[in-house]
């Protein structure tokens, strides 16, 4: 079931499961090998050959065979109509930029977004290369709209958005931006295309961090950008041969691995998270729960309409406490493991304090010190019981 087109006529744990991959046509294995060559062999004549093409087999930083497997699964599973597979989420941002933005262009982007995202659009792009910027909060598709300019060539959206878990209404800003002539930009990492498919919902392009839910298991790198062939030829052109963010062929084939079990994974992570959110809702030493599963996050009913399966792993909350406390809170855990990152099998947490350069951009009620935490796939009566031992021998409980 190699072609993504015959595949649609299947459910995504099937599609999850069979698309990229056949029989070895040499060694009869039912599983792709791993290609592990940085080259391939030349035609006769190679001379008219374009040394910077994208998508032959030619040299592995132009495009390798298990990275063309891999781009067939993820199309399929994000509903779009072509892939690229990169080294990681930051080079699939970073080509995706690079592309598409010239000197003099205006970009729209989620005032929480990824640390990368604000380095790239807030500074990098913006001081280096002359591309205009605009931080907006795109929970509201109105501030979207009044931002627009006759030079806003692309709109950057983070749904839900990382760490705060803001919501965007992908569908709303899609037809803002497609009615001023630009493109709309959707970073899936926090939901994954399990809970939610932007190209579905109308972006032009869907980003993914396959380090995260996709791949699973916190061992292999990767990102990917999802859209309309036409756009992603240039993206190929201009930005994997030229900045050589490559996946490796060896991550690829992990990450095609891991992407078997992603719904299986995903309905137990959702399923984790909202029923850890509600329980974090009920203590009283818990300043706030941010997790657009709970009707009391601001983004629910978006979230609702938009992520119809679930709402991810991730969730962020406070507690009522200094700043030690915090961290005395954390060094108490058992089964939850101190790390960023998210999206692995194991529950990972993180505390973001006071001093964040972006703090400004959250919430109030993030502006004490919080934590984001990636919710696994354990049992969550364990992790709810490892919560309370933590909170109980800081004197929380």
């Amino acid at each position: 079931m190699s072609s993504r087109n015959d595949a649609y006529q299947y459910g995504f744990q099937t599609r999850a499961v069979h698309v990229g991959n056949e029989v070895d046509g040499e060694s009869g294995a039912i599983k792709r090998p791993i290609t592990m060559a940085n080259s391939y062999a030349l035609p006769y004549d190679p001379t008219d050959m374009n040394w910077s093409s994208a998508g032959g087999n030619l040299y592995t930083r132009n495009g390798g065979t298990n990275q063309k497997y891999l781009q067939e699964r993820i199309a399929s599973l994000e509903g779009g109509e072509d892939c690229i597979v990169l080294a990681s989420g930051v080079a699939a941002l970073s080509g995706l930029f690079f592309a598409l933005l010239n000197k003099g262009d205006h970009v729209i982007f989620s005032s929480v977004t990824y640390i990368a995202v604000y380095r790239l659009l807030n500074e990098l792009l913006n001081n280096k290369f002359g591309v205009e910027t605009t931080l907006v909060d795109t929970s509201d598709p109105a501030n979207v709209e009044k931002a627009i300019r006759p030079n806003t060539k692309l709109i950057h959206i983070e749904t839900p958005g990382n760490p705060t878990l803001t919501i965007s209404d992908i569908t709303a800003i899609a037809e803002i931006a497609h009615c001023h002539g630009a493109l709309l930009s959707v970073d899936n990492t926090f939901a994954s295309p399990f809970n939610q498919q932007p190209v579905v919902l109308g972006a032009d392009f869907a980003i993914e961090s396959l380090t995260k839910y996709i791949n699973g298991h916190g061992d292999a790198m990767g990102g990917a950008i999802v859209g309309r062939t036409e756009h992603l030829e240039k993206i190929r052109a201009v930005s994997q041969i030229n900045l050589g963010g490559t996946i490796s062929p060896f991550n690829a084939w992990l990450i095609m691995r891991g992407s078997v079990t992603l719904p299986l994974r995903m309905r137990q992570h959702n399923e984790n998270a909202l029923t850890i959110a509600r329980w974090l809702e009920t203590q009283p030493c818990v300043s706030f729960v941010a997790y657009p599963g709970l009707e009391s996050h601001p983004g629910h009913e978006v979230a609702r309409k938009q992520m119809a399966p679930g709402y991810g792993g991730v969730l962020s909350f406070g507690l009522k406490a200094d700043h030690d406390t915090h961290n005395r809170f954390v060094s108490h855990l058992q089964i939850i493991t101190s790390a960023v990152s998210l999206g692995h099998d194991e529950s990972l947490i993180v505390f973001l304090g006071e001093n964040d350069e972006r703090q400004y951009l959250y919430p109030q009620e993030f502006h004490n010190g919080f934590f984001r935490f990636s919710v696994g796939i354990e049992d969550a009566e364990d992790l709810i019981e490892d919560l309370r031992q933590a909170m109980t021998a800081v004197g929380l409980l």
